[in-house]
Order: C-alpha cells, then sequence, then structure tokens
C-alpha cells in the first residue's frame, strides 16, 4: 500500500504532464496561426491557413480538458490552490478560447471575413499570452499556508509572468510558421519561411531571458542547475537545445518542410523539460509537492482505470484524423 501510495501520484503527475505537453504541441500552431494572421495580406491567404487547422482545431482543445479534470481528480489540494491563485488569468484564457472559437466558425459562413479575422487574432493572442501568464504565475511560486492559498488576487501580475506570456506567443507562432511552411505552398508557404527565422530569434531570445531570470531569482532553482553533482547531468540539456535551435536555422534556410516543425516542437519539449527539472517534485512551487497534493489511493485508481481506457481511444483518433488530412492545403481550394 505504501509504494502504491507511493508510484499512483507519479503516474498522474506523468499523465497530467503528456496531456499538457500535447496540448502545447497541438494547440501551439493553431493559435500561432491567429498570431501570424495580422502579416498576412489579404483574406484569400488567411483562408489557405485556416484550412490547414479546420480538421483539428477543437480536437487539439481535448488534452486541456485532460489536463485539468486530471488535475482537479489526481491532485484536489494543488487545483484548490491554483484556481484561487490563478483565477483571474485561467478564466480570461477560456474566454479568449471561446471567443476564438465562435469567431473560427462564423468566419467561414460570412460574407465579410474582415471582422471575425480580427477576432480570431484577438482570441488566439490573448489565449496565449494568459497561458504563458499562468505558467509564469506557477514558476515565480504561491504563497500557500497551511496548505490553503494565502496571497491576493494579482499576486502573477509580474514582469516574469509578462515575460512568459510573450514568450509562448513567440513559441506560438514559430510553430504556426514551421507547420504553414509544411502544410501549405504558394506565398502563404513563402512568407511562413521568411517569417519563421524571426520568430526563432524571438524564441531563443526569450528562453534565454526566462532561463537567465529564474535562478537568479528562485534561489532553489539556482541550486538544482548549479549545485554540483547536477551540473554535470544536466548541463546536456541547455547544449541539446542550442543545437536543435541551430538545425531549425539550417533547415529554415534550406527551404526544408518537414524537419523545422519538428524541430520548434523539440525546442518547446526542451523548454518543458527544464521546467520539470527546475520544479521537481513541486507541484506547488515552492512548498506543495506531488504527495502532498495527492487525492487518497483508492480514487486516484478508480479514475486511472477509466483514463488508461479512453487515452488510447483519444490518441488513435489524433492519429486518424492527422493521418486522413496530411498533405498540403492547396492555394485556392474551396473552404469546405
Amino acid at each position: 500500500m505504501a509504494s502504491m501510495e507511493m508510484y499512483l501520484p507519479l503516474i498522474w503527475a506523468a499523465l497530467i504532464g503528456v496531456a499538457v505537453a500535447m496540448y502545447i504541441v497541438l494547440d501551439g500552431f493553431d493559435l500561432g496561426i491567429g498570431v501570424l494572421f495580422p502579416f498576412t495580406k489579404s483574406e484569400t491567404e488567411r483562408d489557405q491557413m485556416m484550412r490547414t487547422i479546420a480538421p483539428f482545431w477543437d480536437g487539439n482543445e481535448t488534452w486541456l480538458i485532460l489536463g485539468g479534470v486530471g488535475l482537479f481528480v489526481a491532485f484536489p489540494r494543488a487545483y484548490a490552490v491554483i484556481m484561487p491563485a490563478l483565477y483571474i488569468p485561467v478564466i480570461v484564457m477560456l474566454v479568449a478560447l471561446v471567443f476564438r472559437g465562435v469567431a473560427f466558425e462564423f468566419r467561414t459562413v460570412s460574407r465579410s471575413k474582415t471582422g471575425w479575422s480580427f477576432a480570431f487574432t484577438i482570441g488566439s493572442v490573448i489565449a496565449a499570452f494568459a497561458q504563458g501568464v499562468i505558467l509564469g504565475g506557477l514558476v515565480q511560486g504561491i504563497a500557500v499556508t497551511k496548505g490553503e492559498f494565502s496571497g491576493g488576487h494579482f499576486d502573477w501580475a509580474t514582469p516574469f509572468a509578462f515575460l512568459c506570456g510573450l514568450s509562448l506567443i513567440a513559441g506560438y507562432a514559430l510553430l504556426g510558421t514551421t507547420w504553414l511552411h509544411m502544410k501549405t505552398d504558394g506565398k502563404v508557404a513563402a512568407r511562413a519561411q521568411g517569417q519563421a527565422k524571426y520568430w526563432l530569434i524571438a524564441v531563443l531570445v526569450c528562453m534565454a531571458a526566462v532561463s537567465a531570470y529564474t535562478p537568479f531569482h528562485e534561489p532553489r532553482i539556482a541550486e538544482r542547475w548549479f549545485s554540483l553533482p547536477n551540473f554535470y547531468f544536466l548541463w546536456p540539456v541547455p547544449t541539446i537545445t542550442a543545437l536543435v535551435a541551430f538545425a531549425c536555422w539550417h533547415w529554415i534556410e534550406r527551404g526544408r518542410e518537414v524537419p523545422p516543425f519538428l524541430a520548434s516542437i523539440a525546442l518547446f519539449m526542451l523548454g518543458y523539460v527544464g521546467l520539470v527539472i527546475s520544479n521537481y517534485p513541486y507541484l506547488v512551487p515552492p512548498s506543495l509537492t506531488i504527495w502532498d497534493t495527492a487525492a487518497s489511493a483508492s480514487s486516484q485508481v478508480f479514475m486511472l482505470i477509466g483514463t488508461l481506457f479512453l487515452l488510447p481511444m483519444v490518441i488513435g483518433y489524433v492519429i486518424f484524423v492527422y493521418w486522413i488530412f496530411r498533405g498540403k492545403v492547396r492555394e485556392g481550394e474551396s473552404y469546405h
């Protein structure tokens, strides 16, 4: 029983981590399309961009639901602390996603698409920024007293959280440009290839800024990365990140289609790994660990059975949809 109580929270933490990673990748390029809308010259080109995500965009957000529900079920104490601490950016994110979804659907049937394109952009940018703010607010720490949130409603509103918000906008835009270069042809693909290098530079600048900020302002993170022998085991992470960034730049310049998108995903995952390394085992930094916030073993087992049954079905559906709609979206193709 003791071993079960030890490993069940780790299993659930891994499942939630996978769900968040899948959401970042799959909905990332989706949100990135909205971020890139203002840099496109015509509604015809925006139609082509929208067609690349039309079969996927709503299904991509399944992973966000899985992550949120998993947190509520498996780590109710963490959920009870994180939600009041980050209530405002969470609500802003959800409203922006709904607003964006409405704009997506109405844009397809509206005679005048300009207003709905603007709405789609606003929803995408705000949702991406809010997600970054949530991440920043969590990483910088939440005030907890006796297992309950004891801070203010605007503790999350810091320069670091806003930096994380801008970083996520840049990262999603990079995913969007490399996705468009891979999935389209003509002017949209050519413009995406040219923009990808600028967004890659923005992402690297943001990653460097976040990486420099966190060790200096969070002693626990500095100790994790720079104390010995940790340093000897962790130095490959930034080294591999630099190599992947160089490869991404090289592939973009060479006009390769698939490798830059995969490299962009790899950059996101390396950043994600860095955050996990910095904060493990805390689920609510810097005070509540995975085990401190875990639900009872019986509750975790009950929900785990259902999750392990449904998860392969969700993954299978995702693979099926992406396989069916593989290939490029050509200029002039019908929207429907």
